[in-house]
């Protein structure tokens, strides 16, 4: 009876033990897990937090008032060169508010009713190839426009009004305050030099003006 007691003893010893061993195992795998998940939820803040860096980064207020002037010359200039065939255009007013610019450009070539909409193709087509996003368009067979936003914020269009005349905007986001020069962009005809409101677009072209009167 005794020798029974005692196997009785030892069996439940080692039962206690191999249960506690399973435990401690069970323990670290959960223990394991937790440390990876931890870790991988980890690296998403982290990668989180650098996109966000990288987002801000890239916004036009990295630069001043004058750098974007210069940079909505730069998207005026290269439409304007686009068109086929060219159009003689000049500097509209420039305006500027607490932290932002706008550029502009009035086309003195008479575009005729007929020809609008092919016009403002060309614009459309051309943005679109540079990776502006097209934001909405007016329709309107009168006074037709489009507008579009480039990925760095900066926003342009191209609308049709009075008498037919086509005109350019450029618009910066909110950048860093500071002076703003007259645009260096050298106009292909006639500057109007302290002249405003612009004269009605007075060049005849053999296409843009086909069918105007």
């Amino acid at each position: 009876m005794k020798r029974k007691f005692q196997f009785v003893a030892v069996a439940l010893a080692v039962g206690f033990a191999l249960s506690g061993c399973g435990a401690e195992h069970a323990g670290s795998s959960e223990s394991g897990s937790g440390s990876a998940k931890a870790s991988t939820e980890g690296n998403m803040s982290t990668k989180d937090t650098k996109d966000t860096k990288d987002t801000q980064g890239t916004k036009g207020n990295n630069m001043n008032m004058q750098e974007a002037a210069e940079r909505s010359d730069s998207m005026l200039d290269a439409v304007l060169k686009e068109i086929n065939p060219e159009v003689q255009w000049a500097h509209g007013p420039t305006s500027t508010g607490s932290c932002d610019v706008t550029r502009r450009r009035t086309v003195m070539t008479i575009v005729s009713e007929a020809r609008r909409q092919g016009f403002l193709d060309q614009v459309e087509k051309f943005w679109v190839k540079s990776g502006y996003r097209i934001k909405g368009k007016n329709n309107d067979e009168m006074f037709p426009a489009v507008y579009a936003k480039t990925k760095d914020g900066f926003g342009i269009s191209v609308s049709v009004r009075g008498k037919g005349q086509v005109f350019f905007e450029a618009d910066s986001p909110c950048v860093k305050e500071s002076k703003v020069a007259a645009s260096a962009s050298r106009p292909n005809g006639p500057a109007y030099e302290g002249v405003y409101p612009l004269p009605r677009p007075n060049v005849r072209s053999d296409y843009w003006s086909t069918g105007a009167s």
